[in-house]
């Protein structure tokens, strides 16, 4: 939709993904072999499943299916931060949900970008899980106004891209010829470089204390570390990365395997040692690891209660483990995962039933039919047995902190978990985004809410909410 000639930001936001995944692929070659594995996954998950196939096509998954992926950055200063959310406002993606790394041993803490409304979800689903480097993390204090310094001096957009970004919010939109060439300077923020900003020695001791932090601190701007597609059976891609010539890591985040997937689960390929030239040296002598590739399985996003037994199932099993999750035990982690998931209901109509998931409620054909019948049903529950409303679950868009905290450190490498002594601190975080961060669990709320209004609209009866 335009406004006043205006590109519409999520059609900005389509063609900004369009245009990253591009430039990874180049960047990043077997990226597209990723790509390829997965549409073949998809392809086969869909031809063995009619039921599932069904079930996009209700939610709409169907047609931006292919299009599912997400990115991740990290940023070095509330400064880069608050403009980054700019940036991303351009195409209509707001700052939801806030994640505290730290408690994992990983000195960040983040927001995911994204549009909020299902409409504009299904234009484009792109997201950018975004994390913020926390200086007061860095217990050398020389260190640490090193790493100051660096980031000071450092601009990571362009000055055409801040140009632009003014001129939207001044105006109120971009038209065509703008929306061009924000999408190419904004691309320039994401971009590989394999000149890094810092010494070979300096280098090393940011590494030493943390390789986030090098990672971080040590180059022109936030590469884009990794692109995510969106796959329908994640345990078979898994399997088969070695045979596409990929390495996975060793465990799938997230929950275990079910007939009704929940939340997210994620693996990736192992971070690729890449060469890179440090300040002073001639050629790119220095090495540099960061970029990785990452696929991703989204499930029902579930409601406080059911986030709630997620969270109580998955300490359960970590703590049976006794130790954090790697090659060596990977067979006996998804053992535990699925002996003690056994007590999360592996159905829609119960989770729906026992209030654990979100969902979008849909009017059948027969429903349309009998809304001139003098008796009929008047409730959710009885137009749902009556076959006049069906129910799909709500795609889970955000992110799990265990999850990301375990990508982060199978490709950093496992002895790079820390422990801090501080806490999460999310008034800190509001300040240098600029903003707070949205409730995920609200969006959801709101996304069925308005689901059961259309069905209570479409049936002509009173609001069934």
């Amino acid at each position: 939709m335009k406004k006043q000639g205006f590109v519409s930001p999520d059609e900005i936001r389509a063609q900004f993904s369009s245009a990253m995944s591009d430039m990874y692929k180049t960047e990043v070659p077997l990226y597209g072999t990723l790509l390829q594995l997965v549409a073949d996954i998809n392809d086969k998950a869909m031809a063995e499943t009619p039921e599932l196939v069904e079930q996009l096509r209700w939610t709409g998954e169907i047609e931006r299916l292919s299009m599912e992926r997400h990115g991740a950055i990290r940023v070095g200063t509330a400064d880069e931060l608050s403009t980054i959310r700019r940036l991303f406002a351009v195409m209509g993606m707001q700052p939801v949900g806030y994640y505290d790394l730290s408690s994992a041993g990983v000195p960040v803490h983040s927001t995911a970008f994204r549009a909020v409304h299902e409409d504009a979800l299904q234009v484009s689903p792109f997201r950018v899980f975004t994390s913020l480097l926390r200086l007061e993390l860095i217990d050398n204090l020389g260190l640490r106004e090193l790493a100051s310094r660096i980031l000071a001096n450092r601009d990571i957009f362009t000055a055409r891209a801040r140009e632009l970004i003014a001129q939207f919010e001044r105006e109120g939109g971009l038209n065509q010829q703008d929306a061009d060439a924000f999408v190419k300077e904004a691309l320039e923020t994401f971009r590989w470089h394999t000149q890094a900003t810092v010494t070979a020695e300096e280098y090393k001791r940011l590494h030493d204390q943390h390789r986030l932090i090098a990672d971080v601190v040590a180059f022109k701007g936030p590469h884009i570390n990794h692109l995510t597609p969106r796959t329908l059976d994640i345990d078979l891609i898994q399997a088969s990365m070695p045979e596409r010539g990929i390495t996975p890591k060793a465990v799938v985040e997230g929950p275990p395997r079910r007939q009704c997937p929940i939340l997210l689960r994620q693996t990736s390929f192992k971070a690729l040692e890449e060469q890179v030239a440090f300040v002073g040296q001639h050629g790119a002598l220095g090495s540099h690891t960061a970029r990785f590739g990452e696929i991703e399985q989204r499930g029902a996003a579930l409601t406080q209660k059911g986030r709630a037994l997620y969270d109580a199932l998955l300490a359960a099993t970590r703590a049976e483990l006794k130790e954090f999750p790697n090659e060596g035990n990977a067979q006996r982690y998804a053992q535990l995962l699925e002996k003690n998931f056994y007590d999360f209901p592996d159905g829609h109509d119960e989770m729906r039933r026992q209030g654990l998931a979100y969902f979008r409620f849909f009017v059948t054909e027969r429903g349309i039919a009998a809304r001139s019948d003098v008796v009929r049903p008047r409730d959710l529950d009885s137009l749902i047995d009556a076959g006049h409303v069906r129910f799909e679950p709500l795609v889970y868009e955000d992110f799990l902190p265990v999850s990301a905290a375990g990508i982060f450190q199978s490709n950093l490498g496992d002895n790079a978990q820390a422990h801090y002594g501080i806490s999460s601190n999310q008034a800190d975080f509001h300040a240098a985004l600029g903003a707070r961060v949205l409730d995920e669990l609200q969006l959801y709320a709101d996304t069925q809410r308005r689901s059961i209004l259309e069905c209570s609209a479409t049936l002509d009866l009173p609001p069934l909410v």
